[in-house]
C-alpha cells in the first residue's frame, strides 16, 4: 500500500501566530483518516497547505508522490477538497456549477458522473436551481459534489456535515463509504466525534499546531477511554468502599464508575452482592472518542 498524503515537518506562521509547528504524518492509500482538534488547532491551515491555498514556511507536502509546491497542478488534480466555508457563485445553477468545476480540471462530457453525484447527494431535483436559491444545507451538498466532480483519488472533507440535517448526513456517509471502499483515500475533520469514531480507522489529534496523538481509533480508545458503568442503587445506598477506586462521582442519583475492561463488571456485581446492596438500574457504555479526545487535550495542556 502506497502513501496517499505525506506531511513532513510543516510549519506555518501568520505574523506572531504559529498555526503549524512542525506537523508530520503519513496517510496510506485507501485509508479513512481523521484529523481532529479544537478550534484553532491548525486543521484547516494544514488542509489549505495541502491544497496549495497557503504556502508553508517550512516542510514538504505531497499527494501520491506529487510535491504540492513543485508540482502543484498534478498534486491538485489528485485532490478533492470540501471546504468548511460556504463559497459559491450565485450566477449559475447546480449543474452549471459542476460542469464549470469539471472544466477547471480539463474534463469534458462529464454528465454521467455529474448525474451520479447529484443522485447520491439528493441534489437531482435541484440540478437546474440557481445556487443562491438553495438552503445552507443544500449549498454544502454542492460543495461536496464539486470536490468529487473530477474523481480525485484523495478526498478531504473539512467539517462536511456542519449545519446539515440528519438525512443528508447519513446519505453523505453512505456515499463516502462507497468511495472509500472503491479505493479512494478519505481525510475527515469534524467536531462530531461519533462520526470520526464510526468512520475513521486512524486518527491524528492536533493541538496548538502540533500532533499530540496519532494512532488507530481502536488504540486511542483503549489508551484514553474506558467502559463507563452507571449504577442506581436501591434506597440510595452508598457505594461499597471496595469500589471507591472506580467511582467518578454521582449524576442524578446514579453512581458513575470507570471500568478498565468488561471483567471489572463482575467485580462490581460481586462487591454489591457481598454488601447486600440491590441494583435499581444499571447501564454499561463502551469507550468513546469524546472522552479520549478530552483526555488527550488535557494531557497536551499539562492538565
Amino acid at each position: 500500500m502506497g502513501v496517499a498524503v505525506s506531511v513532513q515537518q510543516v510549519e506555518k506562521r501568520f505574523g506572531a501566530l504559529t498555526a503549524l509547528a512542525g506537523v508530520s504524518l503519513e496517510i496510506a492509500e485507501g485509508e479513512f483518516f481523521g484529523l481532529l482538534g479544537p478550534n484553532g488547532a491548525g486543521k484547516t491551515t494544514l488542509i489549505s497547505c495541502l491544497a496549495g491555498l497557503a504556502r508553508p514556511d517550512a516542510g514538504r507536502l505531497a499527494v501520491l508522490g506529487r510535491d504540492v509546491a513543485a508540482d502543484y497542478r498534478a498534486a491538485r488534480r489528485l485532490l478533492g477538497v470540501v471546504p468548511q466555508e460556504l463559497v459559491f457563485d450565485p450566477f449559475f445553477t447546480v449543474r452549471e456549477t459542476l460542469a464549470i468545476q469539471s472544466g477547471y480540471f480539463g474534463i469534458r462530457d462529464n454528465d454521467t458522473w455529474i448525474d451520479e453525484i447529484l443522485a447520491n447527494l439528493d441534489l437531482a431535483d435541484k440540478a437546474d436551481t440557481n445556487m443562491r436559491q438553495l438552503s445552507g444545507g443544500m449549498k454544502r451538498r454542492v460543495l461536496v459534489a464539486q470536490a468529487l466532480v473530477h474523481r480525485p483519488p484523495v478526498i478531504v472533507l473539512d467539517e462536511p456535515t456542519a449545519g446539515v440535517d440528519v438525512e443528508l448526513r447519513q446519505g453523505l456517509w453512505q456515499f463516502i463509504r462507497r468511495l472509500n471502499g472503491e479505493g479512494h483515500t478519505i481525510i475527515l475533520t469534524t467536531h462530531y466525534l461519533e462520526e470520526a469514531e464510526a468512520l475513521c480507522g486512524r486518527i491524528a489529534m492536533l493541538q496548538q499546531g502540533r500532533v499530540v496523538a496519532l494512532d488507530s481509533t481502536e488504540n486511542l480508545l483503549r489508551e484514553f477511554s474506558c467502559h463507563a458503568l452507571s449504577l442506581r442503587l436501591a434506597g440510595g445506598a452508598a457505594l461499597p468502599a471496595s469500589l471507591a477506586n472506580l467511582a467518578a462521582g454521582q449524576e442524578g442519583g446514579a453512581w458513575q464508575l470507570r471500568l478498565p475492561d468488561f471483567t471489572a463488571v463482575e467485580r462490581v456485581l460481586a462487591a454489591l452482592r457481598e454488601a447486600g446492596i440491590a441494583i435499581d438500574d444499571m447501564r454499561l457504555s463502551p469507550p468513546d472518542l469524546e472522552e479520549a479526545f478530552v483526555r488527550v487535550m488535557q494531557r497536551g495542556r499539562g492538565a
